[in-house]
């Protein structure tokens, strides 16, 4: 089962009590509030969970509030059984209303979460473009990247070497891909393979060098970010360019 740690785990729980609880509130008014008021107030509970949680919390609501709508707010009271047509069709509306909002909230969540994301990853790219342009030293160029990489592709570590290749390591290419030799790997939900993997700095035809990448196992990197990296090794190539003799080697 997965695990949803912090608000996750409390969306979760609210997706069962908060509709419990509304339903609860809701039986001294039963006599006098329609079945589809009821209903109104207990989707406006799956909205507020869907908002909050995650996917499946909003459908866990949208299932609990019509449970307890059956339970408390429809005759027979206290028992889930449905005698009226009316009623059938306020709790099946209640129950499919809440699902549709809950897909739709968290596709919203997503939406702000790559705003989010692309608002970070552009934030590198034009970091690093505007430490080239000011004309800073290569190797702070190289150690910035480093440092970025590490934090964008959620790596272990990572180090650059100048110069000739060594061995045949994995190789993030430019469109993101991972390649071993002449075979290109199909990346399972956007996890980078464990090993070591190259990503080459080359500008105008010119080999300067690589950044060698450690992944974290299990760690996610979409396919955006490996291309914000792959921009980032041609940003590092170009300062490589334009360095004196004495910065394109040594380590780094």
């Amino acid at each position: 089962m997965p695990r949803y740690p912090g608000r996750g785990m409390l969306a979760l729980a609210a997706a069962v009590v908060a509709p419990l609880a509304v339903a609860a509130a809701l039986i001294p008014f039963r006599d006098s509030l329609s079945a589809a008021n009821a209903a109104l107030v207990l989707v406006v509970v799956v909205v507020a969970v869907a908002a909050i949680g995650n996917r499946l919390a909003g459908a866990l609501a949208a299932l609990s509030a019509a449970a307890w709508f059956d339970l408390f707010l429809t005759e027979p009271y206290g028992r889930f059984t449905i005698t009226t047509s009316a009623d059938i069709t306020t709790a099946a509306l209640l129950l499919v209303v809440g699902l549709a909002v809950s897909q739709i909230a968290a596709r919203a969540r997503r939406l702000h979460l790559v705003t989010i994301t692309d608002a970070d990853h552009l934030a590198h790219i034009q970091h690093t473009a505007a430490l080239v342009q000011s004309g800073a030293q290569s190797r702070a160029v190289v150690s910035e990247v480093r440092t970025q990489l590490v934090d964008l592709l959620h790596l272990q570590g990572c180090r650059f070497e100048y110069g000739t290749l060594l061995g045949h390591p994995a190789r993030l290419e430019r469109d993101g891909s991972i390649t071993q030799g002449r075979v290109r790997r199909n990346l399972l939900r956007d996890e980078l393979p464990d090993e070591e993997i190259e990503l080459r700095a080359s500008a105008g035809g010119r080999f300067y060098g690589r950044f060698m990448l450690q992944p974290t196992h299990g760690a996610v990197v979409p396919l955006q970010a490996r291309l914000v990296a792959v921009t980032l090794a041609d940003q590092t190539a170009a300062a490589l360019d334009a360095a004196r003799p004495d910065e394109t080697s040594g380590p780094a």
